[in-house]
């Protein structure tokens, strides 16, 4: 069996810290260095349900995406979530390791396993790393449909091929739109709208779009826009990672166990759909009549 600190070297050269975000916080939060590896557990958020989650697989090391402290803290008191997430990690002999940024923008990385997941031709990333010569790394990708789909289908594709979230997939644009390219962004993505006008694609696919970007990016261009759960567009991510980390294993003989967790840990748990009748009719309905709310998704 591997030592931690072997398992966290080969990590490191898939996904090196230097490559995050300077407000980011990547690497090992704990983990002796020297205790031995044997089960690994792959998922999107150090959360308690996923610490319970290690604990029973009996995981010697859990790996995600999102950071446990991103903003620092000044304590670990079993008394805070957080605190009991460390106390329960370290009471069990679970290092916990965070690839966040530095994934994102790794080759391949999280936009690389959602253009996956989403069946799309990856042609390059949207915004590229200006210190990779190859011009493979960088944030988001710019991909190709193999046949051209009607914004609709394509975004039925999405919410099919996606992991279910009571949020499911929404859209903004002209349902029967031909879209060719599309850009992708696991994670919040509407800080890149301006490189997404600048690649010329007809949809661009992200989580957490807000209000005004939205409406200024459909003001300035006919682009398409789908909103994902961001829990479910990085997901696809623990997939890949957990195939890359196998390959390893078998090249150094480690013979690790490797699982990715499919719990559910996307905070929204419930969706009333919005009625389709107008608004003036909708306000003379009773806030009681079953009538004014969909089925969820």
């Amino acid at each position: 069996m591997p030592r931690l600190s072997e398992v966290i070297a080969a990590l490191d050269a898939l996904w090196p810290a230097e490559r995050a975000e300077q407000w980011d916080a990547v690497g090992t939060v704990c983990g002796a260095p020297e205790a031995e590896v044997s089960r690994v557990l792959f998922a999107v958020d150090p959360v308690q349900e996923i610490v319970d989650e290690a604990v029973r697989l009996g995981a010697d090391l859990l790996i995600t995406h999102h950071p446990l402290y991103l903003r620092g803290t000044t304590t670990v008191a079993a008394s805070t979530f957080k605190g009991r997430v460390v106390h329960d990690l370290i009471k069990h002999d679970i290092a916990l390791h965070v690839a966040h940024t530095n994934a994102d923008s790794a080759d391949p990385g999280v936009s690389d396993a959602l253009a996956g997941a989403l069946g799309l031709r990856v042609v390059g990333p949207l915004v590229p790393d200006p210190a990779d010569t190859a011009g493979r790394r960088g944030l988001g990708r710019v991909c190709e449909l193999e046949h051209p789909l009607p914004l609709a289908e394509f975004a039925e594709r999405a919410a099919t091929r996606l992991p279910a979230t009571a949020q499911g997939i929404r859209v903004a644009g002209d349902p029967a739109q031909t879209i060719r390219r599309v850009a992708v962004s696991g994670g919040s993505g509407d800080s890149l709208f301006g490189a997404v006008r600048a690649a010329g694609v007809d949809a661009f696919l992200t989580a957490d779009l807000r209000h005004h970007p939205v409406s200024e990016a459909r003001a300035e261009a006919p682009l398409a826009l789908l909103d994902a759960a961001h829990w479910a567009t990085e997901w696809p991510w623990c997939e890949l990672a957990a195939a890359q980390l196998d390959e390893i294993s078998d090249r150094h003989g480690w013979s690790l166990r490797v699982h990715v967790s499919k719990t559910v840990t996307d905070p929204w748990t419930a969706h009333a759909a919005s009625s389709t009748t107008t608004l003036a009719a909708s306000a003379t309905r009773a806030p009681s009549d079953p009538e004014s709310l969909g089925a969820p998704n």
